[in-house]
């Protein structure tokens, strides 16, 4: 069994492991770098099969911004996920709030979006954490924005 805590990426399978979203709802295909619980780089490859594009919009298809939000607070709970050795423990995160969040690119089938994120607040054993978050495509800004969420963790177990 991989040690979670020694690793600073997280691949499908382990994202799988630490948050329980699965398609069409997964929204973060690997997380490539992981700084404890300070910050993470997480990446979606934006293709053609996601259903939203099936109606935003027929014949132009758009990622919707409230995904974009969605994959870089996937990436956070993973990032937190992975340090505190959350793998396989039904970690469940909720959000609580997003400010300052503003859309400045279209991101579309074909992209891969690189979501770097940090935390403002937040440690190991607490339950409200906030994050900021910026979403990028080749370089250029598609999205930032700021979010507090509940991490709703398991009970440690005691002997």
């Amino acid at each position: 069994m991989t040690e979670t805590s020694d690793l600073q990426t997280a691949d499908i399978q382990l994202i799988q492991r630490i948050i329980p979203h699965r398609y069409p709802f997964l929204l973060v295909d690997r997380v490539v770098e992981i700084d404890g619980t300070r910050s993470a780089v997480g990446i979606k490859n934006v293709t053609m099969n996601e259903p939203h594009f099936q109606g935003h919009f027929p014949g132009l298809p758009i990622m919707p911004g409230v995904t974009i939000v969605e994959a870089m607070a996937q990436t956070a709970a993973v990032m937190v996920g992975v340090t505190l050795e959350m793998a396989d423990k039904e970690m469940k995160v909720y959000f609580m709030a997003i400010d300052n969040c503003k859309f400045r690119r279209k991101v579309v089938p074909g992209d891969q979006l690189r979501m770097s994120l940090e935390t403002v607040r937040g440690k190991p054993g607490g339950k409200v954490w906030k994050f900021r978050g910026v979403a990028e495509v080749d370089g250029e800004m598609a999205a930032e924005a700021e979010f507090t969420a509940m991490m709703d963790l398991p009970a440690p177990v005691s002997a």
